[in-house]
């Protein structure tokens, strides 16, 4: 196998163009209440940003198509790729720490079980109404978490990853915010950030509150601010709502959105609103009383034929758009296996297929950023896009 990483030559102007807190792109931004204004005095005011002229190239949990997910590494290298936000996964420790983790269970992505001090640790929990086995983040605290280290989570796909296999720990938020702010000034340009609250019912079932400790840093880090480089996302709506209503937060929200089934802490109360539901125009009209945009499963954005080749935009663009909501999907990967089947070259799922094509496919119908696995191909395909490549 075979893989050549694009040489990147994206210009100051075309960042810049795509960086500050998902660019104005020229448009006045208009203040409006947050939600329950009218019935909650103290509800904050806060500002949605035009959507961007030039799409955001988000690097989905960092590099993660060159490094070990939610590593500094991987974060390093998608700025040094020309991402202009870095995502991090937000879990938390037993001692109410928040660290970056795709999941809280996390035996695909530290080497925890090579540790016979924790083998005591593992354990079945129902997450998210699934039987779920292993050890997870909320079983450690942040010290004994520190002695773990990152691994690759797709070593079968992502096998030249592993090379960097026990070389990282597990960062914590702080250091996140910490190394954005650090990267801005290394490359003179504003980095944003897109962090994940994952799982927010499950860990307030457990006794932990991930929306408090996120706000803490998020005013620790002067990020509490319309304009700031930040969007908070999750897949659940409750917790978006609460950021707002209860605990003030006033940069931007993405609603995250999967191509099935319903947000589990609607479930969980009986709420029957399903992701389906919820991007309906009709639903999208109601998001936006609360959040700045929708994070979707591409396939949402342009379906797949029943022979997995891409097939026709589905229309959720120009609806989230009318609505006055930005539109980023997730996920770009260039690998054959998660490529539609017309743009996969070869026969080996690790190869690299006509990822450039894909990406460009998807600007042309109008997302504001892509979540890209390989930040240097989706910037690529950008200029690509805009003709200047």
């Amino acid at each position: 196998m075979t893989r050549t990483l694009p040489v990147l030559a994206t210009t100051a102007a075309l960042l810049l163009a795509g960086t500050v807190a998902a660019s104005t792109a020229g448009a006045a931004p208009a203040a409006r209440p947050g939600p329950g204004a009218g019935t909650n005095p103290g509800s904050a005011q806060y500002v949605r940003q035009a959507p961007t002229a030039h799409p955001l190239v988000i690097a989905h949990r960092g590099a993660s198509g060159y490094r070990p997910e939610h590593t500094t590494a991987a974060y390093e290298l998608a700025v040094a790729m020309g991402a202009d936000y870095i995502e991090p996964d937000l879990v938390m420790t037993r001692d109410g720490v928040l660290v970056d983790r795709h999941e809280p269970e996390i035996s695909g992505t530290t080497d925890v079980a090579d540790h016979p001090e924790f083998a005591d640790r593992r354990t079945t929990k129902v997450l998210d109404g699934v039987r779920t086995t292993g050890w997870f983040t909320e079983d450690f605290t942040l010290a004994e978490l520190r002695t773990l280290r990152a691994k690759e989570r797709l070593p079968q796909i992502r096998q030249e990853n592993t090379l960097y296999d026990g070389r990282y720990p597990v960062p914590t938020f702080a250091e996140v915010l910490a190394l954005r702010e650090k990267l801005s000034r290394e490359y003179g340009r504003p980095v944003g950030i897109i962090p994940e609250i994952k799982h927010s019912t499950y860990f307030h079932a457990q006794g932990l509150d991930p929306e408090t400790a996120l706000m803490k840093l998020v005013r620790r880090y002067s990020l509490n601010r319309p304009d700031a480089p930040l969007w908070v996302q999750s897949f659940e709506l409750t917790n978006l709502v609460a950021l707002r209503r209860d605990h003030g937060y006033r940069a931007n929200e993405v609603f995250l959105a999967s191509g099935s089934g319903a947000p589990f802490d609607l479930q969980s109360t009986g709420d029957p609103r399903t992701y389906a539901d919820l991007l309906s125009p009709a639903g999208l009209r109601g998001l936006a009383r609360t959040v700045d945009g929708i994070g979707p499963d591409k396939n949402l954005v342009i379906a797949r034929e029943a022979d997995g080749s891409l097939g026709a935009p589905t229309g959720l663009v120009g609806a989230a758009h009318a609505a006055g909501l930005a539109v980023t999907p997730y996920t770009f990967r260039a690998e054959n296996t998660f490529l539609p089947t017309d743009y996969r070259v070869g026969t080996d799922p690790a190869d690299f297929g006509r990822a450039v094509d894909e990406d460009v496919a998807f600007m042309r119908v109008g997302v504001d950023g892509l979540f890209c696995d390989q930040p240097d191909i989706c910037v690529t395909a950008r200029k690509q896009f805009l003709g200047r490549d």
